[in-house]
Parts: C-alpha cells; sequence; structure tokens
C-alpha cells in the first residue's frame, strides 16, 4: 500500500469520471459504516458532500429538497471495481458453435456483462480485448462502442492484447497495437507467454507503453522464475505502472522461490491481480496466486473475476464480493484486506481515486444489507450501487418460509418476507 496517505480530490471532476457528474442532492439514511457508526451521508455532483450523525444532515444550501434513500440495515462500502474482465468473450459460454466476434455481437455480450457487473457492485471495470488474427480491430472498436453507451452507469476502460509481438508475425501485432491505442484502447496488455520470444513480448509492450505514457497489464501464468525475475526488472520504474495476473504459477513454486519474485515484485512496484473464482485460460493453468506472501512482501494485490460465464469458465458470476469471500474464507485474508483487493487495490490497479466514506471524496459507493462486513461477504444478497451520487443498480432479495409466523413469534426472530408460502 502506498506510504503517503491520499486526500480527498480537488479536481472539477472527483469522482475521477469522464462527462459531468449530476449536481442533484441524494440523501443515504441511516446507513451503517464498517467502524460501527450509523451515519446520514449526503451527495451531490458526484461527490461525498458530508457525513453527519443519522437524522443530522439537510438537503444543504440552495436545495428545496433532495431524494433520500433509506439504507437503515445496510452497510455502506466504497465500491468495488473490476480489474480483470474479458468483455469480447463474456456471455458465449452456452452459444452454439464457435463464438461470434461479430462487432454487434460483441457489443451487446460487453454491454450485458458489464450491467451484470454493475449489479454486484462494480461501477468501474477493465476490459481486456484481443486484437490482432481474426478480430482484427472489430472487437476493440465494438467493446469502445458498449463504453459509450454505458456512460453514466459505469466506467469501462479497455486493455488491448495481441497475440505476438515479435519476430516477422510479430511486426503485424505491433502495428495493430498502436493503431489500437489511437482508437481508444488505455492500457498495453497481452499474454506474453504464447509468444516464441516473452522477453522480447515485454521489451515491446513496455516500449508502447512508454511512447503513449499508459498502464501495462500483461497476463502470466508466472510459472518460469527466471521470465518473471526479468519482467520485474524491465518494469521496475515505469510510470503509470505495471500489473500482472493471474501469477497462479506462483502457487506452484516452492516458498522460497516465491518468496524472492514476491520481493523483486515489490521492489519493481508491479502490481498483482489475482483471480479466486478461476483463470480465464485453460484448465492447466487454474489456481490463485499466493496472496499472503506476496501482501507480506509489500506487493499490492488486488482480485478479478477473469471469464465471466465464457468457454474458460461457464459458471463465472463476475461478482467482486464473491472474490473477496474466496480470498477470506480460502486463503487466509481478513474479511477487511479481502474485501480491499476488490476495492482500493483494484481502484488503483484502474487509476482511479480513493474512495471513502468521507466528505470530498468520490461518490462510488455499495451498500449491502448486513451489519459487519464479515456477514456481508457471507451473504451479499441485496446490494444498492452508487456511481457518480446517484443510484444505478439495486437488487433485492427476499427469503420466506412455509408456515414460519409460529416459530418467528416464539423465537422473536426477525422476518423477511410478509406472506406465507403455501
Amino acid at each position: 500500500m502506498p506510504d503517503s496517505q491520499p486526500q480527498p480530490p480537488s479536481s472539477s471532476n472527483p469522482s475521477g469520471s469522464s462527462g459531468q457528474p449530476d449536481p442533484a442532492a441524494l440523501l443515504l439514511c441511516g446507513a451503517r459504516l464498517t467502524d460501527g457508526r450509523t451515519v446520514d451521508v449526503r451527495l451531490g455532483g458526484g461527490r461525498i458532500e458530508a457525513v453527519g450523525t443519522a437524522g443530522s444532515l439537510t438537503p444543504g444550501p440552495g436545495r428545496k429538497g433532495a431524494a433520500r434513500v433509506d439504507l437503515g440495515g445496510y452497510l455502506l462500502l466504497a465500491a468495488p471495481a473490476e480489474p480483470h474482465a474479458h468483455s469480447d468473450t463474456a456471455l458465449s459460454a452456452e452459444q452454439p458453435g464457435p463464438v461470434s466476434y461479430a462487432p454487434e455481437d460483441v457489443q451487446r455480450r460487453a454491454t450485458e456483462a458489464a450491467l451484470l457487473q454493475l449489479g454486484h457492485g462494480a461501477t468501474a471495470v477493465r476490459a481486456h480485448v484481443r486484437v490482432g488474427d481474426v478480430q482484427g480491430l472489430g472487437s476493440l472498436g465494438a467493446v469502445l462502442q458498449a463504453r459509450r453507451s454505458l456512460r453514466g452507469l459505469a466506467e469501462l476502460t479497455t486493455v488491448a492484447m495481441p497475440r505476438l509481438l515479435t519476430g516477422v508475425a510479430g511486426a503485424d501485432g505491433l502495428a495493430m497495437l498502436r493503431d489500437a491505442l489511437k482508437m481508444g484502447a488505455s492500457v498495453v496488455g497481452g499474454c506474453p507467454d504464447l509468444d516464441p520470444d516473452p522477453t522480447g513480448y515485454v521489451e515491446a509492450v513496455l516500449e508502447v507503453a512508454s511512447e503513449h505514457g499508459c498502464p501495462v497489464d500483461l497476463h502470466t501464468d508466472a510459472a518460469d522464475p527466471a521470465r518473471l525475475s526479468r519482467l520485474a526488472a524491465m518494469a521496475g520504474g515505469l510510470r503509470p505502472g505495471v500489473t500482472i495476473g493471474p501469477c497462479a504459477g506462483l502457487a506452484r513454486l516452492n516458498t522460497e522461490a516465491a518468496s524472492r519474485l514476491a520481493d523483486q515484485l515489490a521492489a519493481a512496484g508491479v502490481t498483482v491481480v489475482c483471480l479466486p473464482q478461476g483463470g480465464c485460460g485453460g484448465a492447466d493453468r487454474r489456481g490463485t496466486a499466493p496472496v499472503r506472501l506476496l501482501r507480506a512482501a509489500g506487493v499490492r494485490v488486488a482480485a478479478g473475476s477473469g471469464a465471466l460465464r465464457d468457454v474458460s469458465n461457464p459458471v463465472g458470476r463476475g461478482d467482486p464480493l464473491e472474490a473477496a469471500y474466496l480470498l477470506a474464507s480460502a486463503h487466509g485474508l481478513r474479511p477487511e484486506d479481502a474485501y480491499d483487493a476488490v476495492s482500493a487495490s483494484a481502484r488503483a490497479v484502474l487509476g482511479l481515486p480513493e474512495v471513502r466514506v468521507e466528505a470530498g471524496f468520490p461518490a462510488e459507493l455499495l451498500a449491502v444489507r448486513g451489519d459487519r462486513l464479515s456477514g456481508v461477504l457471507s451473504l451479499a444478497y441485496s446490494r444498492i450501487v452508487v456511481h457518480r451520487g446517484r443510484v444505478v443498480a439495486r437488487t433485492s432479495a427476499v427469503r420466506e418460509y412455509c408456515n414460519s409466523s409460529a416459530a418467528a413469534a416464539e423465537l422473536g426472530l426477525p422476518r423477511q418476507g410478509r406472506t406465507e408460502l403455501s
């Protein structure tokens, strides 16, 4: 984590989003925070204007009224972000035959996938999109069109992923990569493990990223210690930064080798995005990076969802809270650290400003029914999502039991449903 303490954004667009935020006020009433306080939160202009004790806030000067959202029974959190999505192949597992890369199909799938992830709480998504080969730049153009259609609902950014960048075949990939950045891709990426010259691939990516001043996000299993060590050495000091993932191969190395590589990644400032819900490649590369070892070495670790119901993971959910749940339940992270991996650390990967439930910070929030973070990660059913200061998604779940009235009354149990099941 950074040594310096982040300050509330002071720019004219504090939410870090494109476009103009909604200026209307919104009062979130009776929300519980992770420190146990119950508060009202006033939003306006895409940011948090004020946080006060429950019942203490008004719409604010110059406003006759404000929309109110009752968050009694909800825990209010900084919204998660999705740092590793595959929007061009999402939701394609159940389609007969080969995946269609027709632009209209890709745009439809990318839009639907982003909305599904928004419903889970992710107000920002980084989509890894293949360029070159049979797709050319068509898939990228389709995802960029989906991005435009989602404006005001969610932020969708794209990573251009060429297959080859070295040798004779790589010349076309390199030209395609530069064209992708001109089209609107904002991150340089790819999978060096698939190139005949992985080191040359990384060198080419870093050179293009340096030319354009954009971040790097590379797919690697990280199973080859020497190759990963070279990557860390080359990536050190590059700004605005290098991210790698899912790095499941690190977990298959002995502890000494993995610890040495973790120290090198930390020294180089490389971020690791793990995929606890499943990989985004073949079954032989499944697994999760050793998150506790990496964090202990000082590596920033974020968590993504990876494949969303495509051939790599036909049951992928794209739910950041499920990723956090798995980090806590299967990998031993504290609930607070697990949620950080899908929120603060994930936002940092995307270059977005930090969010806190404090005045001056971006109004990117997620309210989940529950009173503690551990309970929220266990049973995250009902959710209210706020992006740029307005509610953009709601999910409401009610559980009812047959003939439960007598037992509930006798034991004093709360009832969610108003009707009896017959």
